[in-house]
């Protein structure tokens, strides 16, 4: 079974306990990575930032001209028909006040909305993408499966 590397940094305090998400991004990424049928490399890494709203403005601003925070970005360091052979898999970014405010909300727990929110960052960066309904159902599938191997709630149930 191919392993993956993944390196959780904090740029913002609100995030609290580094290690308790550490740890959720080692079990949500590391089984999105098992169940995608993707091949990668032994050892690919990725990259997890824990940030908030106001740095998430400014690369959402930079990189994809929209002048508001968002729940979760990914920057893919690979084409998709490289990944299999890519050291670097990529970066994932999270807002915490965004994801905060989604998860009370949406009525769900933080964790299981941070860990579903690092799966579908980490699919963006191995390929998966939601432009078209048929990748988006597609994308929602496999996240949902991933999730319920976490023993997560389906997040698209309405």
């Amino acid at each position: 079974m191919t392993e993956i590397s993944i390196d959780v940094g904090q740029e913002s305090e609100l995030w609290g306990d580094l290690a308790v998400f550490d740890a959720l991004a080692q079990k949500a990424i590391g089984m999105a990575a098992r169940m995608a049928g993707v091949a990668l490399m032994d050892g690919a890494e990725v990259s997890v930032m824990l940030s908030d709203d106001a740095r998430v403005r400014e690369v959402n601003r930079a990189w994809r001209k929209m002048d508001k925070p968002t729940n979760v970005l990914s920057f893919p360091a690979a084409e998709a028909d490289k990944i299999s052979s890519s050291p670097f898999l990529g970066d994932v970014i999270l807002a915490f006040e965004t994801v905060e405010r989604e998860a009370a909300d949406e009525d769900k727990p933080f964790a299981d909305h941070v860990a579903h929110l690092m799966v579908h960052g980490f699919l963006h960066l191995i390929g998966y993408d939601h432009e078209t309904d048929q990748e988006a159902e597609r994308m929602e599938a496999l996240e949902t499966r991933v999730l319920a191997e976490l023993g997560i709630a389906d997040p698209y149930r309405v």
